[in-house]
């Protein structure tokens, strides 16, 4: 009677507990966030370039992760940093990445910014620290991507009372009513304003339409004693002045 014969498989078999527990390959940007983050507490945040600036932002928001195609992406859609934070919420969730807790929290540094800068303004004649007036104008508007009117109010002392929108409109215009800008004046015991709008295509020239609205606006204050000291026009390119360019 023959004896049962048994088959060997002579080839290499594999470890199944060492193919289990073997630890997965690290992710290319492994380590990346401690490296950015040592850089700038060295002292290197002015050399560091804008997207790794806003990865920075980013990393607050988004706990895990490469963060950087995000900067890119936020970055190449709005055209700069300055933009970025600029821009509303809305535009923002637009970009894929982007979710309500990236959204507020670099909506929450514009917003500490634009307050840090009117307080420059706030503590002194506004005249006297023309610099400051001018720099909070633009981090105001500057990147806003529709059309804003509002008004510095001044008292007697040309100390800020108040700055408000009076209205918002589309990509090249925003109605202003002469009436309303005075009417407000009036209620705030304003003694001058100043009026300030911007303009999304970046140019802050004064077109036509300015002036002759700045002219309606003079002569409904005029009556009532209420000055207009000037008006500004931010843009991505600066700040025009109506009185600098002679235009009041």
């Amino acid at each position: 009677m023959s004896r049962p014969f048994s088959v060997e498989d002579t080839a290499p078999q594999p470890d199944l507990w060492q193919a289990r527990s073997a630890t997965p390959p690290r992710p290319h940007y492994a380590g990346h966030r401690e490296r950015l983050r040592e850089r700038a507490m060295a002292g290197g945040l002015p050399a560091l370039p804008d997207y790794e600036v806003l990865e920075l932002l980013l990393f607050r928001s988004v706990p895990r992760g490469d963060v950087k195609p995000l900067a890119k992406q936020l970055l190449a859609r709005f055209g700069s940093l300055g933009a970025v934070l600029g821009a509303t919420a809305e535009d923002m969730r637009t970009v894929a990445g982007v979710g309500e807790a990236v959204a507020l929290d670099l909506k929450l540094l514009h917003e500490a910014g634009l307050r840090t800068a009117r307080e420059q303004i706030s503590r002194r004649p506004v005249i006297s620290s023309w610099a400051a007036l001018l720099a909070y104008v633009k981090t105001a508007l500057a990147h806003e991507a529709r059309e804003q009117f509002r008004v510095l109010f001044l008292d007697k002392k040309n100390q800020l009372i108040a700055d408000e929108i009076m209205n918002r409109g589309t990509v090249d215009h925003a109605p202003v009513y002469p009436r309303e800008v005075v009417r407000r004046a009036l209620e705030l015991s304003a003694s001058a304003v100043i009026l300030v709008h911007n303009h999304p295509s970046g140019d802050p020239t004064p077109s036509s339409a300015d002036v002759d609205m700045t002219r309606q606006i003079v002569d409904a204050a005029r009556p009532l004693r209420i000055s207009i000291h000037d008006h500004l026009v931010a843009g991505r390119d600066g700040v025009a002045s109506f009185k600098a360019l002679g235009l009041m």
